[in-house]
C-alpha cells in the first residue's frame, strides 16, 4: 500500500537551470550566425556574458545591438523557447527518482512557459517516471505557483491525502507556502547553483526542512 507521495519542483531541483539557458543559447547563436557574419562561438560567448552582468530579460536586444545585428528578436525568442535542450537530470535526482519510485508514487509541478517546460521533460525522460506531472503554464498564468490549484490537482490525481505527500522544492518565494498551508510536507533542496540558493525569507515562506542534496531523501 503506497502511504506517501513526493512531489518534485523541476528547474534547479531536478536539474540545473542554467544548463537549458545555455542550450538555449546555442540555439540561438547557431541561427544568428546563418544570416550574419559573425561566429556562432562569439555570439554564444555575448549571450552568456549579458546574461551574467544584466540578466536574462532583454539579452537577444543588447547582444544584437552590440554586433550591429538586425534580426527580428521575436524570431529568437522562438528559437529560444523551441530548442531541444541538451540537458540531464542531476545525479542524486536520478538515483533518488529510480528509488523512490519503486515505493512511492511521484508527482512532479513545474512553472513556466508550457512548451518550454514540456521540452524539459521530455528532453530528461521524466513522463514515463512520475505517476502524474502537472505544467502550470498548462493551467494559465493565474494557476502558477503558489496557487493552489497545481498542488490540489496532484494529490488529488494520485487519491491521496495531503499530509500523506512532501514537496520538495528550491524557490522559497513560491515553492512551499501553499503547500504547507495545504498540509503538505515540505523539503528545500539548496544546491550550489540557482538563482534562489541563497535567498531566506520568514518562516511561512520557508520549507519544514532544508536538504543540500537530494539523497537526504532516502538516507535515513
Amino acid at each position: 500500500m503506497i502511504e506517501k507521495v513526493y512531489i518534485f519542483d523541476l528547474d534547479d531541483t531536478l536539474y540545473e537551470e542554467h544548463s537549458y539557458v545555455r542550450s538555449g543559447f546555442l540555439a540561438v547563436a547557431s541561427e544568428i550566425s546563418k544570416q550574419h557574419p559573425v561566429s556562432e562561438e562569439k555570439i554564444y560567448d555575448l549571450l552568456v556574458e549579458t546574461w551574467w552582468k544584466l540578466g536574462r530579460g532583454r539579452v537577444f536586444n543588447i547582444v544584437c545591438a552590440k554586433l550591429k545585428i538586425d534580426i527580428d528578436i521575436q524570431k529568437l525568442v522562438d528559437v529560444y523557447r523551441n530548442h531541444k535542450p541538451q540537458i540531464k537530470l542531476y545525479e542524486d535526482a536520478e538515483t533518488v527518482i529510480t528509488q523512490l519510485s519503486r515505493n512511492y508514487k511521484l508527482g512532479l509541478i513545474t512553472d513556466g512557459d508550457s512548451q518550454m517546460q514540456w521540452s524539459k521533460i521530455k528532453a530528461l525522460n521524466l513522463e514515463e517516471r512520475f505517476d502524474c506531472i502537472v505544467v502550470t503554464g498548462d493551467l494559465g498564468r493565474d494557476f502558477w505557483k503558489p496557487h493552489e490549484l497545481p498542488y490540489k490537482k496532484v494529490v488529488e490525481s494520485l487519491n491521496m491525502s495531503y499530509d500523506q505527500c512532501v514537496y520538495i522544492g528550491d524557490n522559497p518565494n513560491k515553492d512551499f507556502i501553499t503547500a504547507s498551508k495545504l498540509g503538505l510536507g515540505t523539503v528545500r533542496i539548496i544546491r550550489d547553483v540557482g538563482d534562489h540558493m541563497k535567498l531566506t525569507l520568514s518562516k511561512e515562506y520557508e520549507a519544514d526542512r532544508n536538504i543540500y542534496s537530494l539523497l537526504e531523501l532516502i538516507d535515513k
